[in-house]
């Protein structure tokens, strides 16, 4: 299945039907009055988060979508059936942004349903009009038209932990040696040209979703490479992985590449709990390991893991790290809900 993670289309609500001028016309009743119904109210747009979904490729083939038009009223006191709804099914994480892409509704639960357009009403038939003065009116109201809109759909995929690191830097083998997923793996730079999500089963309970993103580049904020186009799906993480490539001369220098790109793209990711781990240590020797596990050291501040995902030498550690600080940060979520708002007279 293709990955596409944002999409423009064009929405919108059906008229509603006219009303009908009529009048009765039975042989035996003396004075047939109007009888016209009203039109029908036109269909409305709607969006929905459904599971099951984790692309937006279905709207690369349609992007115009119109509500049902009301039908008229008619004779003998007949109202017009309402026109058929429009319904948008994205995956949850979806953001629904206007032409100026301002963000209107974020589609984060599944379920989720936002009325985005409203039908135009229907006319009202002659028989609405019919009084004391005015016995036989001859005039019914139009359907109201509808309304439309541009819109921008762009996905952020649900995940609680999120890989970064530059290319080859062993993400995609890091989360199939994690998950039961399946991304290419191969031997040169941006291999992964979309993001994988894989479930990552600890123990009964202890599960959580694993995202691997392209890899970044020194100036990918600007555009270099794949850009940061897909940082937007850990902006929902808990936590980042960072993985570095433990063969390559400057360690360090790597590390700080994608952190200034982090910082660079904002959104609060430079914020977010990171656990530092030097990938690919099954190719190397055990000072050198230790050396280059302390220059990075150095520089990130911190102890840094020691992995390899080909081996999976120092993974389940990783995960079940990364697990504890997605259950403190989803413990501190439920903490805010759950406090009453401050009082103030």
């Amino acid at each position: 299945m293709k990955f596409l993670d944002q999409v423009k289309v064009y929405v919108k609500s059906g008229a509603g039907g006219g009303g009908a001028v009529s009048f009765r016309r039975e042989k035996y009743i003396e004075f047939g009055g109007p009888d016209g119904g009203d039109g029908g109210r036109g269909g409305d747009v709607w969006i929905e988060a459904v599971e099951g979904l984790n692309t937006l490729i279905d709207y690369r083939y349609q992007q115009h979508f119109r509500a049902g038009t009301g039908v008229h009223g008619m004779g003998r006191s007949r109202h017009g059936a309402a026109g058929a709804d429009v319904v948008l099914k994205v995956p949850v994480g979806t953001e629904v942004l206007d032409e100026d892409k301002n963000l209107i509704a974020d589609m984060s639960v599944a379920g989720q349903r936002l009325q985005l357009l409203q039908g135009g009403n229907g006319g009202w038939g002659n028989e609405r009009f019919k009084g004391p003065v005015n016995q036989a009116p001859r005039h019914a109201n139009p359907g109201q038209e509808g309304q439309e809109m541009a819109l921008w759909l762009r996905l952020k995929l649900i995940a609680d932990v999120g890989l970064v690191g530059l290319p080859n830097a062993g993400k995609s083998t890091f989360l199939a040696a994690s998950s039961a997923a399946k991304p290419k793996i191969a031997d040169y730079p941006f291999t992964t040209l979309a993001p994988n999500l894989g479930m990552v089963d600890l123990s009964v309970g202890e599960r959580f979703v694993l995202a691997d993103i392209p890899g970044l580049i020194e100036g990918a904020s600007e555009g270099a490479g794949i850009g940061t186009r897909f940082l937007g799906h850990v902006e929902r993480t808990a936590v980042l992985v960072h993985l570095v490539d433990a063969t390559q001369e400057d360690v360090a220098g790597a590390w700080q590449t994608v952190r200034h790109e982090l910082e660079a793209y904002g959104e609060g990711l430079e914020d977010k709990a990171e656990i530092v781990a030097l990938n690919k240590i099954d190719a190397l020797d055990a000072e050198t390991i230790e050396a280059r596990a302390a220059e990075l050291e150095a520089v990130v501040g911190h102890k840094v893991r020691r992995v390899s995902g080909v081996a999976k030498i120092g993974v389940t550690e990783i995960l079940r790290a990364a697990y504890a600080l997605v259950r403190e940060k989803k413990g501190e979520i439920a903490a805010e809900e759950a406090s009453p708002e401050e009082w103030r007279p």
